[in-house]
């Protein structure tokens, strides 16, 4: 009697204990299946570049396509202007030096010479200045001055279709949302009623317009104001240098 009892506790136990772990295994397989539904309803989050071009998209080709030439060119002006710039800067207290050295060794030839293997708007104006250097110094100054403002000039070029794509972005912008306002506001009258589901849309996109205008124009500035910078050193650097060869030039005479 006693065994039998001792075998039907022993056989509940055992079927309360297969119970529970069915019941945890459904359960957990219950928890398996909801997170797979979260993880198939959660939206896949987008990168940069991809919401970047949605919104592009979003916001028509019509002035989103001006805006972006206008990215374009001042990039390829500004990016054509900073390789030139970067060329043209040169050692100028080392060219000073060898033509120095060139003129008391070997004369103007010579120091003609080491102008014409030196790439750079300073050593194109000492090659001018020295040309004339056998006339009179004031010869070599008046051509000094004049071909510096020719290279000059030649620093400068197309810098102001930057500054020109860096006004008209935000401008084309700002004309972007004032028509989809406009065409928002008939959308309204044509409906007779003020419904945000309505003119949401159209303000949307009329944004978008003024954003990207917005960004073109900080993108386009920051490289107006590097080349800006770089042209102002090269000018110093090429008044600097005039003065000195000048001198030079003085000092040889004697």
């Amino acid at each position: 009697m006693k065994r039998l009892l001792s075998l039907l506790l022993l056989g509940a136990v055992f079927f309360s204990n297969i119970g529970n772990l069915n019941a945890q295994d459904e359960t957990v397989a219950e928890e398996v299946v909801q997170e797979e539904v979260m993880v198939e309803e959660a939206p896949t989050e987008r990168g940069f570049t991809q919401e970047l071009k949605n919104r592009f998209i979003e916001g028509g080709p019509g002035f989103m396509g001006i805006v972006l030439a206008c990215l374009i060119f001042g990039l390829a002006i500004s990016i054509e202007r900073i390789i030139y710039l970067n060329l043209a800067t040169t050692n100028t207290q080392k060219l000073t030096e060898d033509v120095e050295s060139a003129l008391k060794s070997g004369g103007t030839e010579a120091a003609k010479e080491i102008c014409r293997n030196t790439s750079g708007p300073v050593a194109s104006i000492f090659y001018q200045g020295l040309d004339r250097a056998d006339d009179s110094v004031e010869s070599a100054e008046k051509a000094v001055v004049a071909y510096g403002g020719v290279q000059m000039g030649q620093l400068e070029k197309n810098v102001s279709w930057i500054s020109l794509f860096i006004a008209l972005a935000p401008m084309l912008g700002f004309m972007g949302t004032v028509i989809g306002m406009i065409q928002a506001f008939d959308k309204i009258q044509a409906a007779g009623d003020m419904q945000p589901s309505l003119v949401a849309g159209g303000i949307k996109v009329a944004l978008l317009t003024t954003v990207f205008g917005l960004v073109v124009a900080i993108i386009l500035q920051i490289f107006y104001n590097y080349i800006v910078a770089k042209i102002d050193s090269i000018v110093n650097d090429m008044e600097d240098a005039s003065i000195t060869l000048i001198d030079i030039l003085v000092a040889h005479k004697k």
